[in-house]
C-alpha cells in the first residue's frame, strides 16, 4: 500500500511540474492543482492515520488518530481552491487583454498579434 501511495504522489508531482513548465495558461493552472493534490496526499499519508480509531484520546479506546493532519489537509484544500479561482480569473483576464494565452509573450509578439487583429 505504501508503494501505491508513494507512486501516486510521485506521478502527481511529476505531472504537475511538467504542466507548470508549459507555455500556456490552462496547463499551468492544472499543474498547480496537481501539485496541491500531491502535497495534500503527502501530508495525509505522513499522518499515519489508523482506521477505526477515534480522533480524541479516551481510556476505553485502544489508541487514537491524530486530527491535526486532517485539519491541515482540509485547510490546504480550501486554500488551493481559492488560489485556483484567483489564478483562473487572472489567466482569463490576461487572455482577454492580450488575445492569447501564452505565458511568455514578449513585446514583438504582442505587437504582431495586435497588427493581425487590425
Amino acid at each position: 500500500m505504501e508503494l501505491l501511495v508513494a507512486s501516486a504522489i510521485g506521478l502527481l508531482t511529476a505531472g504537475g511540474v511538467y504542466l507548470i513548465l508549459r507555455l500556456r495558461t490552462f496547463p499551468v493552472i492544472v499543474g498547480l492543482s496537481l501539485l496541491s493534490y500531491a502535497v495534500n496526499l503527502f501530508i495525509f499519508a505522513s499522518g499515519r492515520l489508523a482506521i477505526g480509531l477515534p480522533p480524541i484520546w479516551s481510556k476505553t479506546a485502544a489508541g487514537y488518530t491524530d486530527p491535526l493532519v486532517q485539519a491541515l489537509v482540509l485547510t490546504a484544500i480550501v486554500i488551493s481552491f481559492g488560489m485556483t479561482a484567483v489564478i483562473v480569473m487572472m489567466g482569463l483576464g490576461a487572455y482577454l487583454e492580450a488575445g492569447d494565452d501564452r505565458i511568455d509573450i514578449d513585446r514583438s509578439a504582442a505587437e504582431e498579434n495586435e497588427d493581425a487583429r487590425r
